[in-house]
């Protein structure tokens, strides 16, 4: 079989843990058989970037903006623990928020959805699209402990003056404080994000905040959504027989249950994250679910929307045979050389991208899936057999030989 060819290298991120080892699998059972992979590789394992004192992150979110597509496995985010664990120099930041800092783009995270696992919400017959702000807010705030009897104040000193506004007194206890920022620069791109993806998948765009508490910093969001719609966007939307509307987040989630699905929900950074793995684990599994950054400038950064899955790598390391789900991971590079086809002309590649989409799906669809997913699976006529993730990928693997055969 002659092996697909590319032309230019796609950005390859690799990982922590128990999806470096998928990560892997993956490129020698799946692609390596059937594509001359040309990439770019960055070693976001949490030792290297202990070790170049996180610059290789920063160097592969620059070689996503050379090249334009980058795909990415799970890493981790160090916390105490990891510090100890690792023997790392500090407690760096999550690749992810530097990754996403440096391109200033939208997550977009939507579940995989298999004929025989029904969603946790039977109204969910389509899925929904989490639209997640990759800039500021918590991801790049500044906190500290303020001991008892001292003060927390802000300072904004700008066109208009230097202004002091009073966070709290802690005359009577101590206690913490925090304090986040976004520009509206980057909101601008989050909003023109997300009005194109909702333009070009045909999809209601719902976006939610809680500007009736966050008068100032929340309504800021609501404002130039609303500005950018009216301005650039209304028109278009109208004319696709779509909707874009503005509700408080506690109410978007209200709707979202009794809804059938099939929307945008565009949120805020530290919101997305969270609505993101509650919609994917509502559908099914953190393992079923895409995710990709898309930059105002045109620039894709795919990924799994989960974990480094600590404790399979544990039992990994001890010789023990796992069944870790790789669906997402899979995606992740389908998604990568998907969009890299499209954006050379390469249509072999995107097609086969679709094919081992399609391959991965049937090998659930006829049984064959990891432990995760027999708990889930139910389809009359059709019997469930687990398998290790190995397994998975070689079975997926057979049904890509007969797909291109």
């Amino acid at each position: 079989m002659l092996k697909i060819k590319m032309t230019t290298p796609i950005v390859e991120m690799d990982g922590d843990e128990m999806t470096r080892i998928i990560w892997q699998g993956i490129k020698d059972i799946l692609i390596a058989p059937f594509v001359e992979l040309k990439s770019e590789y960055y070693d976001l394992g949490l030792k290297n970037r202990d070790m170049t004192d996180d610059q290789v992150t920063v160097d592969s979110a620059n070689a996503i903006k050379k090249y334009g597509v980058g795909v990415k496995c799970a890493t981790i985010t160090p916390n105490a623990q990891r510090m100890t664990e690792y023997d790392l120099k500090k407690m760096w930041k999550s690749p992810n928020g530097t990754i996403r800092a440096i391109l200033d783009g939208t997550v977009f995270r939507a579940p995989i959805m298999v004929d025989g696992i029904t969603p946790y919400v039977p109204t969910w017959t389509s899925p929904i699209t989490i639209a997640r702000h990759a800039y500021g807010d918590i991801y790049k705030d500044v906190e500290g402990y303020v001991k008892k009897g001292g003060k927390c104040t802000m300072v904004i000193e700008d066109e208009d003056g230097k202004r002091e506004i009073e966070v709290f007194d802690y005359s009577k206890t101590g206690g913490v404080a925090l304090s986040m920022h976004n520009t509206d620069a980057s909101i601008s791109s989050f909003a023109r994000s997300c009005f194109n993806y909702a333009l070009s998948v045909k999809q209601d765009l719902w976006f939610a905040t809680k500007d009736t508490i966050s008068k100032t910093y929340d309504h800021r969001f609501k404002d130039i959504f609303n500005e950018i719609y009216q301005s650039e966007y209304e028109k278009a939307f109208k004319e696709a027989g779509i909707e874009y509307f503005y509700t408080l987040i506690d109410d978007a989630v209200a709707r979202v249950v009794r809804s059938s699905g099939g929307m945008i929900w565009a949120c805020k950074n530290y919101d997305g994250d969270v609505m993101s793995d509650m919609v994917a684990t509502a559908f099914g599994s953190l393992a079923m679910m895409t995710s990709v950054l898309v930059s105002p400038d045109g620039n894709y950064e795919y990924e799994a929307a989960h974990g480094t899955v600590t404790r399979h790598y544990y039992r990994h390391l001890k010789g023990e045979t796992t069944s870790t789900n790789p669906v997402a991971t899979i995606y992740a590079w389908s998604g990568a050389l998907r969009k890299r086809g499209e954006l050379d002309g390469n249509k072999e590649l995107a097609e086969f991208a679709d094919k081992l989409e399609r391959a991965t799906i049937a090998t659930i669809e006829s049984g064959y899936m990891t432990k995760d997913l027999a708990s889930l699976f139910k389809k009359d006529g059709v019997k469930v057999v687990e398998l290790s993730t190995e397994e998975f990928l070689k079975k997926i693997q057979g049904n890509m030989v007969h797909a291109l055969d």
